[in-house]
């Protein structure tokens, strides 16, 4: 007789009280997604340097007008708290130290992608739309494009566009701020 395997789901308040007893350490590079501790790619050079070029740029080019952040939590719902590589959010007088940023802060969630396409594309993507982030940036270092994901509707993108390393692009909430694709994939 074979038996039924139950997952458990975890919440984001028993994420963290994992972290805060010790089962998850500061070292431990994991994402809460879809109720499900998943353990991140290690970054890759060029994966790196694409996510501080991306910072330098962002930072000079919202300076004032957006709160740019690298690799930190991002509170979508109960189930999912991902680290995206970049954030760029609506202005806070506290920088978001009293919580983490929500879907409604977000201006801009860009992935950086070498290894990570697939689930980024096939997992990561929807629960974004779902969530109602309006705009998702994938910098696909692999095929050296930017795909753009706008519209979020039931749970999917709209809109979806491809941007070659020659070509230009703005976030939707800054339209009039262009940048060249390859001056964000390298």
């Amino acid at each position: 007789m074979r038996a039924e395997a139950t997952r458990k789901l975890f919440t984001t308040d028993e994420y963290y009280r994992m972290a805060e007893t010790g089962i998850l350490t500061p070292d431990d590079r994991v994402e809460l997604i879809e109720g499900e501790i998943i353990r991140m790619s290690p970054i890759g050079t060029r994966h790196a340097g694409c996510v501080n070029r991306v910072n330098e740029l962002f930072t000079l080019k919202f300076h004032g007008k957006a709160i740019v952040t690298v690799q930190n939590p991002a509170h979508l719902n109960q189930y999912n708290e991902p680290q995206p590589d970049i954030l760029l959010l609506k202005p806070r007088e506290d920088y978001y130290a009293s919580k983490h940023p929500s879907a409604e802060d977000t201006l801009l969630l860009l992935e950086v992608s070498d290894t990570t396409l697939g689930f980024d594309l096939k997992i990561k993507t929807p629960i974004y739309a779902a969530t109602g982030i309006a705009e998702v940036w994938i910098a696909d270092l692999r095929k050296n494009v930017v795909r753009v994901f706008r519209n979020p509707e039931a749970g999917q993108y709209r809109t979806v566009l491809t941007f070659s390393a020659a070509e230009t692009l703005s976030v939707l909430a800054f339209p009039d701020m262009v940048f060249n694709a390859s001056d964000l994939i390298g």
